[in-house]
């Protein structure tokens, strides 16, 4: 299986959730709302997930295989850097990307 392509729709003001996106597979396999979120040691992509409970939250979908897992997280991840531009190091706004 291969990705195909990742859409990303950035957030504006929605503290640590930076965008949801949707991966295509294959061209004909669609995952939507997959997050990437600002963890304290960097962005990572979370899976889609529901509540099932008291708060506790488990993905609908995710990988099972590893390299597979690292796989996808790059995809998605340099495709949101593609989308909003990476930051300076000095502090200033990304470059947008059209």
């Amino acid at each position: 299986m291969r990705i195909t392509k990742v859409e990303v729709r950035p957030m504006r003001n929605e503290g640590n959730l930076k965008a949801f996106c949707s991966v295509i597979f294959d061209d004909v396999f669609i995952v939507h709302s997959v997050k990437v979120i600002q963890g304290r040691e960097g962005l990572f992509v979370a899976m889609p997930s529901r509540e099932v409970g008291d708060g506790e939250y488990r993905d609908i979908a995710h990988p099972i295989d590893n390299d597979f897992r690292l796989e996808l997280e790059k995809a998605v991840l340099d495709r949101y850097h593609e989308v909003v531009g990476r930051p300076d190091p000095q502090g200033a706004e990304p470059e947008r990307v059209a």
